[in-house]
C-alpha cells in the first residue's frame, strides 16, 4: 500500500443481516485527533439523507491498542490523538434498494461510496485504495465485481484492490457485486459495458446495439468523451425506475418487463423509457458531472448546496435524452413527438407551475421537489419536465433568431469548452448570458417569463417554425399520458382527483376541482359513487356515465368515519397534448426541422414500434 494512501477494505460481512464491514487505515492521522465524517447527501440526488444513521458500530485502534472514537455530530466522529497508523472498523446496515444508497443480501452487494466510505477530514486529496472482498464462507466467490473504479491489483470483474485519485473520486464509483450478466460494446472507440443484476430474460446484445448509437450521438455532440470506459450498472426488479449519474458509470433501476424479450425486435413504450433513462444518465457525464454549478466545486456534502440552475442540468438533460434517441436513429421522429407531447402534458396538468418558477423549484429542491407531498401538483413545478420545455423553447427561439445557423447545441457545447473541459464551475446567470450571445439578441425577457417567472413558453408558435402542429385535447382516462390524438367522441368529465396506484385511496386533490370544492381530501378512501362500489381501477368507467355539470354522491372513509360529498362534475380539461408533422410546412420549415431532429425527420420510419 502507498504509505500516504487512505486504505479501505470492504466486505459483505453478514449478507443475511445486510451488514457491510469496512476497515479504514490512516497512515498519518492528524496529530490533534483525526476527524471522520460521512456525507449527508449524494450528488445528483438533492436531499439530505443522513447516511451516517446506518453506521451501527465504530471502533478505533492505534498499533493494535484500542483508542477512543466518539461522535461530535450526527455525521462525524473524532479519534483521540495517536501517532498512527490509525485503524478504524465499522459496520454499515445496507437495506436501501435504490440507486442512491447501499443494499446487501444473499444475492448481491451494492454500494455508493457516500454510504460506506468515511471521509478522513483534512486528507481528502490523498489517493485512496479499496480492497473489495467476497462474503465469508464462499457464498459469493463466483460473483463478479462491476464498477468504474480503476483496478490496481484486480482482474476485470474480480475482487481485489481498486484505487481512486482522491476522496471525491472515490464517492463517484458505485459498485455492484453479484452473479451479473455482462455485455460489452464499443462507442467511438471507447469500451462500454452493461452489468445486469436481477432475474431477467432479455436480449442483452440487442440492448447494446440500441444504446451504442445513443452513446455515439452524445460523444459526437460534445466532441470528446471525458472517460476511457463506461459502465451501465442495471438492477432489474418487478417494478422500479430510477437512475443516478457518475463520472464514468451510471446506476440504473428498471422493471424487468421494460427489457426486450429475446427475438422481439420491437420497441415497446416501456423499453423506449429504458433507453431514454440510459441516454439521460449518459448525457450527465458531461452535463452536471463536468459542467456543473459553481457552488458544487467542491461539493460540500455536509449541507445543502443551493443553485437556481438545475433547469439546465436536469431539464436540458431531460430534453436531450429523448432527442438523442431520435438523432441516433433508435426511435423515429414520430415516436419522439409522442414523448415530447407526453412531457408537455405532464407540465400542463400541474397548476403548481403558476405558483413556483422553475428557478425557484431548483433552489427549493431540498425541501420541496425531493420531499413532495399530496399537494405538490398544486404548489410546485418540476425543473425536469418544465426545464425540458424551456430547453425546447430556447432551442427553437435560437434557431429562429439565427435562421437556423445556431441552436441550443451551441450553448451546450460552449459550456463544455469553457467550463466542463476546464473544471471551472458555472456562475449563476452565466448560462442565460451565453444563450443570448449564441442567439445574437438579448433573451432576458424570455428567461424572465419562463425561467424566473411562471409563464408557459409559447410552444405552439415555436413548433410551427419547424413544421410541427401543436394540439390539445381532454384526457381519456387516468392512464392517458398524452402524446397521441386518440379521443372519444363524448366529452368526458373529471372529479379532479388522483388515486394511489391499484388503490381507492385519494393521493392528490387538484385545486379548484369538483373534489376539492366538495371537500374530498388526500388520504380519503373512496367507497361508492351514487351507490355503486368503487374498486381499484373502475373510477374512470363509473365517471363515463356522467355529463358535465351533473351531480354525483361520493361516499368515502376518512380515517374510520364515513362521509358523503356531493360532486358537481366538470368537463375534463384540454390538458393533454399531441404533436404532428405539418404536411403543408414550407421547405425552410422542413429544413429547420431536419436540423433539429435529424436528417430523416418527418419521413416514414422503419423502426418497429410496439403499442399495447
Amino acid at each position: 500500500m502507498n504509505a500516504t494512501a487512505i486504505a479501505y477494505t470492504i466486505t459483505p460481512h453478514n449478507p443475511g443481516a445486510h451488514i457491510f464491514r469496512v476497515a479504514l487505515t490512516i497512515a498519518e492521522p492528524a496529530p490533534d485527533g483525526q476527524a471522520l465524517r460521512l456525507p449527508a447527501w449524494i450528488p445528483g440526488s438533492y436531499m439530505i439523507r443522513d447516511f451516517a444513521r446506518h453506521i451501527i458500530t465504530l471502533t478505533a485502534a492505534c498499533r493494535g491498542k484500542a483508542i477512543d472514537a466518539h461522535k461530535t455530530d450526527k455525521d462525524s466522529w473524532r479519534c483521540e490523538p495517536c501517532a498512527g497508523p490509525l485503524e478504524i472498523s465499522y459496520d454499515v446496515y445496507a437495506w436501501d434498494l435504490s440507486v442512491r444508497g447501499a443494499h446487501l443480501d444473499t444475492t448481491h452487494a451494492y454500494f455508493n461510496g457516500t454510504s460506506v466510505f468515511l471521509e478522513v477530514v483534512g486528507q481528502e486529496n490523498r489517493p485512496c485504495e479499496v480492497v473489495i472482498l467476497p462474503p465469508a464462507g464462499g457464498s459469493g466467490d463466483h460473483w463478479k465485481v462491476a464498477t468504474g473504479m480503476p483496478r490496481k491489483r484486480a482482474e476485470q470483474w474480480g475482487y481485489g484492490v481498486y484505487e481512486a485519485e482522491n476522496y471525491d473520486a472515490l464517492l463517484d464509483y458505485p459498485v455492484e457485486i453479484a452473479d451479473l450478466a455482462i455485455a460489452e460494446f464499443d462507442a467511438c472507440g471507447i469500451p462500454h459495458y452493461f452489468a445486469f443484476y436481477g432475474k431477467i430474460r432479455t436480449d442483452i446484445e440487442r440492448i447494446c446495439r440500441d444504446v451504442k448509437p445513443v452513446c455515439e450521438q452524445h460523444i459526437r455532440f460534445f466532441g470528446e468523451a471525458p472517460f476511457d470506459s463506461y459502465v451501465f450498472l442495471v438492477t432489474a426488479v418487478g417494478n422500479g425506475y430510477g437512475g443516478l449519474e457518475h463520472r464514468n458509470s451510471s446506476s440504473l433501476m428498471c422493471s424487468r418487463d421494460d427489457l426486450p424479450l429475446p427475438g422481439d425486435d420491437s420497441i415497446s413504450d416501456e423499453y423506449r423509457g429504458f433507453l431514454g433513462l440510459c441516454s439521460h444518465e449518459y448525457f450527465h457525464a458531461w452535463n452536471v458531472k463536468r459542467i456543473k454549478p459553481e457552488c458544487y466545486l467542491p461539493y460540500d456534502l455536509t449541507r445543502e448546496a443551493y443553485t437556481r440552475q438545475l433547469w439546465w442540468f436536469e431539464g436540458v438533460t431531460s430534453y436531450y435524452d429523448d432527442l438523442g434517441l431520435a438523432r441516433g436513429g433508435v426511435i423515429p421522429p414520430e415516436s419522439y413527438l409522442e414523448l415530447l407531447g407526453q412531457t408537455i402534458t405532464r407540465v400542463l396538468r400541474g397548476a403548481g407551475r403558476f405558483r413556483q418558477s422553475v428557478a425557484e423549484s431548483s433552489f427549493d429542491t431540498w425541501n420541496k421537489f425531493y420531499k413532495q407531498d399530496e399537494n405538490a401538483p398544486n404548489a410546485i413545478v418540476s425543473y425536469y419536465a418544465k426545464g425540458a420545455l424551456i430547453a425546447l423553447a430556447l432551442d427553437l427561439t435560437i434557431r429562429e433568431a439565427t435562421e437556423n445557423r445556431r441552436s441550443l447545441d451551441d450553448v451546450a457545447q460552449t459550456l463544455w469548452r469553457q467550463y466542463g473541459a476546464t473544471g471551472i464551475g458555472v456562475p449563476e446567470g452565466k448560462i442565460e448570458a451565453i444563450a443570448s450571445d449564441v442567439a445574437g439578441r438579448n433573451l432576458a425577457g424570455f428567461f424572465n417569463k419562463t425561467l424566473h417567472g411562471t409563464e408557459d413558453p409559447d410552444l405552439q408558435s415555436l413548433l410551427k417554425t419547424v413544421g410541427i402542429k401543436y394540439a390539445l385535447r381532454a384526457s381519456e382516462n387516468s392512464k392517458d399520458k398524452g402524446g397521441t390524438a386518440i379521443q372519444t367522441a363524448r366529452t368526458g368529465v373529471t372529479a379532479g382527483l388522483r388515486l394511489a396506484p391499484d388503490s381507492t385511496r385519494v393521493a392528490v386533490v387538484f385545486d379548484n376541482s369538483p373534489a376539492q370544492v366538495a371537500g374530498v381530501s388526500a388520504g380519503d378512501e373512496l367507497v361508492a359513487l351514487d351507490g355503486l362500489k368503487i374498486n381499484p381501477g373502475n373510477l374512470d368507467k363509473l365517471l363515463q356515465r356522467y355529463a358535465p355539470d351533473e351531480k354525483a354522491q361520493l361516499q368515502v372513509f376518512r380515517r374510520d368515519e364515513l362521509m358523503l360529498f356531493t360532486l358537481t362534475l366538470q368537463p375534463a380539461p384540454a390538458d393533454t397534448c399531441y404533436l404532428a408533422f405539418d404536411e403543408l410546412a414550407s421547405r425552410s420549415m422542413r429544413a429547420r426541422r431536419a436540423s433539429w431532429l435529424g436528417a430523416d425527420a418527418g419521413t416514414v420510419s422503419r423502426v418497429n414500434l410496439k403499442k399495447p
